[in-house]
């Protein structure tokens, strides 16, 4: 089938309409970041630099790093902007552009997000290195494609789902990460478990400003709970839309994140760009 220019759509020069790149821009590796200075902050430890760009809060940099090809792109905050940048990467290697076919086979990608987050457990410090194992996803934008969840992951967001007692407006889903970047990034001082993606910053996160929240207790529940050998570790903002629709694709993603806050310690960073360059660089080599 061919893709109407409604549905694939691309600028005056044939890039992919957000993120403004072509399929020679991007390496099959792709180092996924929020902030748009952070790729500039990924891009300083490469060898070379083979292609710069920017369009809205979509910051390219592909290079060189010890031989390997890498991609580093922003994505802004969300998981509304992730449904953009999953579709569109996915379409730059799996489209033929021109024609607005498919392309023969499938290009798998790894994606790996590079992020910050708040910690969930009192015994995890400020600044560590958290590992998704799984996302599990109190936004709504997987409910929007045909994903078939395995047993384990619609078995963990239930129980949490029960657990918790969240709006019934809210139907949480829950993704996995891939296994085969989590070996790679595993570690000694590396905390693995569940991420918890809202779709907000303050309410969705159980923050309670001038306008309240109906969400209070969330954050206590989320620290309790557990499945099996799994704990929820941190939240986020990114991970659930990214292991759902990519998976889903047949891409590989994971994500890792520095804690920059542990809310049932009420700590906050006073600083922490040499703590995010150092996780980058962790990044970069077991990659």
């Amino acid at each position: 089938m061919k893709y109407p220019a409604s549905e694939l759509v691309l600028d005056s020069k044939g890039m992919v309409y957000h993120l403004g790149i072509s399929p020679k821009d991007i390496a099959t590796t792709i180092l996924l970041v929020g902030d748009q200075d952070r790729v500039a902050a990924i891009s300083s430890f490469f060898d070379d630099i083979t292609h710069q760009s920017k369009h809205r809060e979509f910051v390219c940099h592909t290079g060189t790093y010890k031989g390997k090809r890498v991609t580093a792109l922003s994505t802004g905050i969300g998981t509304d902007n992730i449904d953009i940048v999953i579709n569109e990467l996915d379409a730059l290697v799996n489209i033929d552009l021109e024609n607005r076919e498919n392309r023969p086979g499938l290009t798998s990608l790894n994606l790996i997000r590079i992020g910050t987050c708040g910690i969930l457990q009192a015994d995890i410090d400020v600044h560590s290195y958290i590992l998704s194992s799984h996302a599990i996803g109190i936004d709504n934008v997987a409910h929007f494609y045909p994903i078939a969840f395995s047993p384990e992951e619609r078995s963990i967001a239930s129980a949490l789902d029960s657990f918790v007692g969240f709006p019934d407006e809210i139907t949480p889903y829950c993704s996995a990460g891939s296994d085969i970047l989590a070996k790679k990034l595993k570690g000694k001082n590396v905390h693995t478990g569940i991420t918890v993606t809202s779709s907000g910053f303050y309410a969705p996160q159980g923050r309670s400003l001038r306008l309240g929240t109906r969400t209070s207790n969330v954050n206590e529940k989320l620290e309790q709970f557990a499945f099996n050998h799994h704990r929820v570790v941190n939240f986020e903002m990114e991970s659930s839309a990214l292991f759902a629709l990519g998976k889903a694709m047949g891409h590989e993603c994971i994500t890792i994140c520095l804690g920059i806050a542990n809310r049932p310690r009420m700590e906050f960073s006073k600083g922490y760009e040499k703590e995010m360059n150092g996780l980058i660089e962790y990044v970069l080599d077991r990659i």
